[in-house]
């Protein structure tokens, strides 16, 4: 199904569900990998860390501290806090530095507060 071109941010809602299309600078198209989906089928799916960047980047007051704890991120030992960080900077965003700071403090929190006995 063609969806009709409208001028962006737009909402749309067909019967294979809810799509929310928003515009992102062509410099943060950056942190993805191709995915075979299914056979045949590949997207280009992003890695954990530019998924928490997006989101971060998208939501107004993403980079605020109780927004981020409110996500109640969780296994942040698996996020590799360097490419978070680096990817950040790729953007030359205020915002999305002061996020990876921010995550890298909540992951430190986590890992003090679940030590390994």
């Amino acid at each position: 199904m063609d969806l009709p071109v409208a001028a962006r941010p737009a909402h749309r809602e067909t019967p294979l569900g809810i799509y929310e299309f928003r515009h992102v600078k062509t410099d943060l198209l950056y942190g993805y990998r191709l995915v075979e989906v299914s056979p045949g089928q590949r997207a280009f799916v992003a890695r954990p860390e530019k998924a928490l960047l997006d989101l971060v980047y998208l939501q107004p007051g993403g980079d605020a501290p109780t927004y981020l704890q409110e996500l109640r991120l969780q296994n942040l030992d698996g996020l590799d806090l360097d490419t978070l960080r680096h990817q950040a900077e790729l953007a030359h965003s205020p915002k999305l530095r002061r996020a990876a700071t921010r995550v890298a403090e909540l992951a430190r929190s986590e890992a003090l507060e679940y030590e390994t006995l």
